[in-house]
This record gives structure tokens, C-alpha cells and sequence, in this order.
């Protein structure tokens, strides 16, 4: 995890009141930013040893141009809840989102700088006594990858959702006017303001990178994934002839738990797995990833905190088939509904579903439907779509936002389900 940042910087953005008392907690859309939020900047000195929130050590990122981003979103509570954050809490899912939005990219541009005091204190406004001014830094951007979570009992991370902690070894490497900014920290960095967004990975070329972990082993192939062109929300296996879903290590949303292809708990040796990016759409078409464990991890366990993998392509798995928790379908129209298990914990669950146009023409709305896999599971939760249960069939309607997707486009919604099948069946997609 984070080393404890000493930063005493920060800002509001301008959806924060005057006073931290006078900030109701609301609920925000942790997979959203397609446009700048304005929120607190902080800066810590690295990542933890041996992994950063994200579960990659530091020397294995993309970039040493990374940051962190809050885990709970709780204006005036500063206690932690457990990680990851339940269905029970999930209006406190902050922009980490329980780890679903590690490896994604972030483009974060500096605004004003406070004038007061603006020293992240429990219950205490930020920039008291001062006024936001600019300065020549204004503007200055760069390009940041999510590789840690912020989870201090502070009001930079409880009190501000879209707060961000920035690598201190980057903040003079922000760029303006084609050119380094060179000076900004120190003396011109204390109580910044700055605004982001979500970009897809910057320049990017290749193909994934896939890492053991420390401790991996074949009865417990723990593995890593960075240079994704667009983040990771999951992880599918292929074992005995079926994809099913592979479980994230805690909130670390880089580290997925898979099984040989032979099956969970065999200690088989070959792997096969293909790879969900956060749009939820499957990396490189579904191109599917084989490889077997590093012998230095055999029989015991990795002992480094990550040992590349090598690894071959396939267009295909030694078999077809869905595998538990994902599956796809088409209605009588020109869309479809694919699925994926993102999150699981103990009775319950969290999907991502996704609505692809798969025509030639515009949806102007559509309807989409699955059934669960067990009579007692229930919809705890939704958001993008108007969700409706009857029995083990759930019926989602495109919210008034969402409707609109064009010819080879996609739109995405999620659930969280009371339950733990992740069984899911029928699923079908049919325009307005």
C-alpha cells in the first residue's frame, strides 16, 4: 500500500460549499470523468513496499508518472470502511472505485493556487482565509497512470470525491507551452488546484504485460496486468472447456486470481485467459493469452514481487464456451448485452454490463435482459439504467442519457447482486 504522503496541499473544487459541514454526502459515478472534474491535488514521495493499492510494484508501472485516487467518497466521515467497500456501502465507493479503475490514464491539468490555509484538516474548510488565484502554471498538463489508492483519514481523501495524489518526482514535469514547467515545486505548488479526466493510454503500442506475484504458485496463480491500452475491469480463464470470471485480489485492481486450464485447485501448469478493459469491451478483440507460471515460482511461490510472464497469442482457446458470471446474446434488434463479473465479496457481487450497437444504423434506446442464476439472488443496486426484477428475471432500460448509442458504439451499466452464484444466463438486447 501508499506510504503516508506529507503533502500540505490541496484544493476544493467548485462543487464544494464553504464549509466541509455544509457538503452532503452524494453518491458519484466512479467509472465517469469523459470531462474534467476539479478536485484537491496532494503529492506522495512512491509507492508502499512491495505494491502500490493496485498491486504492481512501482518498478513495473508504465510510467513513473502515476497517482492515486480516493477509495471512499464520506464528506465528514474520516473512519475507514473495510476494503473493498460492500454492496451495504456502496454510495461511499469513491474514484477508485474498489480497484476497477487501476491502470487507467488520467490527464490532469494545474489551475489556481490558494492564498489561505488549505491544509486537509478533519471538519475544517479548504482554502480558509484565502482566495484562489492563477498563476503562470496554470494550464500545465500531464499524463498520470492509476497505480495507488488514497485512504487517509483526511478531507482531502473522505471530503473531496475527484482529490488526487500525485507522484512527487512528477509535478515539475508538467508541461505548458511545449515545455517542462521546471519550477513549479516547490514554491509554487503548496495549495494547487487542478482538473482531470479519464484519456486512453497515451502513445500506446505493444501488447499487455503479465506478471506473477509474489507468492504465486499453482494452487494460488496470482497474476498482474499493466500496459493496458485502456485499464482492466476483469479477467476471464479458460478451464475445462468453459471462460469463467477470475476473482480480483482484494481491491488490488491490477492482481486477478486465475486457474489452469485444467481447472481450479488442480495445480495445473498451462494458462489461457483473455482480458476485459474498463469501456468493457475485451482487449484486442478477445485475443487470448497462454502462458504457464515462471519456473522460479515452482513448486513454492514466486518470491519477487512480480516475475514477468512470457506468454503466446491465440484468436481462440482450446475450446469455446461462456464461463460463469459473463456471457452474451442478441435480441430481435441490432444490439447486444455482454457481462462481466468486476467485483465479489461474500454474498454478493458486482457486474458490468455492456450494450454494443451491432448494426448499421443508430439505437435511439434500448432494453436489455438476464437471469440470475439462483431463485434467491436480488438487485442491490444500479446505475445507467432502470433496473426492474421479477423472479430471477431482470429487465434494465436505458437511462434518458445513455440512449443514444451509434452504429459499432457502446454504452455501459452495472448492478450489484445480492448473491453468489454469478451464474448468469440469457442474456438479450433489443433496440426501442
Amino acid at each position: 500500500m501508499r506510504r503516508r504522503w506529507i503533502a500540505i496541499l490541496a484544493v476544493v473544487g467548485t462543487f464544494m460549499a464553504v464549509m466541509l459541514g455544509q457538503v452532503p454526502a452524494f453518491a458519484i459515478d466512479p467509472g465517469g470523468t469523459p470531462a474534467p472534474v476539479t478536485g484537491n491535488a496532494t503529492w506522495f514521495s512512491g509507492l508502499g513496499s512491495p505494491y502500490g493499492g493496485c498491486g504492481l510494484p512501482q518498478s513495473a508501472l508504465d510510467s513513473q508518472n502515476f497517482l492515486a485516487l480516493n477509495v471512499q467518497n464520506s464528506p465528514g466521515n474520516y473512519s475507514n470502511l473495510p476494503r473493498p467497500i460492500s454492496a451495504a456501502n456502496a454510495s461511499e465507493i469513491g474514484m477508485f472505485d474498489n480497484g476497477l479503475n487501476c491502470g487507467r490514464w488520467v490527464q490532469v491539468t494545474i489551475g489556481n493556487y490558494c492564498t489561505g490555509t488549505n491544509d486537509g484538516a478533519p471538519n475544517e474548510p479548504f482554502c480558509r482565509n484565502g482566495s484562489w488565484v492563477s498563476d503562470q502554471f496554470n494550464g500545465a498538463t500531464l499524463d498520470f497512470v492509476v497505480a495507488d489508492s488514497c485512504d487517509d483519514g483526511n478531507a482531502w481523501c473522505k471530503d473531496d470525491p475527484y482529490h488526487v495524489d500525485l507522484a512527487q518526482s512528477s509535478l515539475n514535469n508538467f508541461v505548458l507551452n511545449g515545455q517542462p514547467v521546471g519550477d513549479m515545486y516547490p514554491d509554487h505548488w503548496n495549495n494547487r488546484q487542478v482538473s482531470w479526466q479519464f484519456i486512453s493510454a497515451p502513445g500506446y503500442t505493444g501488447d499487455i504485460s503479465i506478471g506473477a506475484i509474489q507468492g504465486a504458485q499453482p494452487y494460488w496463480p496470482a497474476i498482474a496486468l499493466s500496459h493496458l491500452p485502456n485499464g482492466i475491469h476483469g479477467v476471464q480463464y479458460y478451464a475445462n472447456g468453459a471462460w469463467a470470471s477470475a476473482t480480483m485480489d482484494s481491491d488490488q485492481g491490477d492482481d486477478y486470481i486465475i486457474a489452469p486450464t485444467t481447472g481450479p485447485g488442480t495445480g495445473g501448469s498451462q494458462y489461457e485467459i483473455r482480458v476485459i478493459d474498463a469501456s468493457g469491451n475485451m482487449v484486442n478483440n478477445g485475443e487470448v493469452y497462454n502462458f504457464s507460471l515462471p519456473s522460479g515460482c515452482l513448486p513454492n511461490g514466486c518470491s519477487a514481487p512480480y516475475t514477468a510472464v512470457s506468454y503466446t497469442t491465440s484468436s481462440a482457446p482450446g475450446g469455446t464456451g461462456t464461463g460463469t458470471g459473463t456471457g452474451t446474446g442478441t435480441g430481435t434488434g441490432s444490439c447486444a448485452l455482454t457481462s462481466v463479473v468486476t467485483n465479489s465479496w461474500p454474498g454478493g457481487y458486482q457486474l458490468q454490463l455492456t450494450v454494443t450497437d451491432n448494426g448499421t444504423a443508430p439505437l435511439t434506446g434500448w432494453t436489455a435482459g438476464l437471469t440470475l442464476g439462483d431463485t434467491s439472488e436480488t438487485i442491490a443496486s444500479s446505475w445507467n439504467a432502470t433496473v426492474t426484477q421479477s423472479g430471477q428475471q431482470v429487465t434494465a432500460v436505458n437511462a434518458s442519457y445513455d440512449g443514444s448509442v451509434a452504429a459499432g458504439g457502446s454504452t455501459t451499466f452495472g448492478m450489484v447482486v445480492n448473491g453468489s452464484s454469478q451464474a448468469l444466463s440469457g442474456l438479450t438486447c433489443s433496440p426501442a
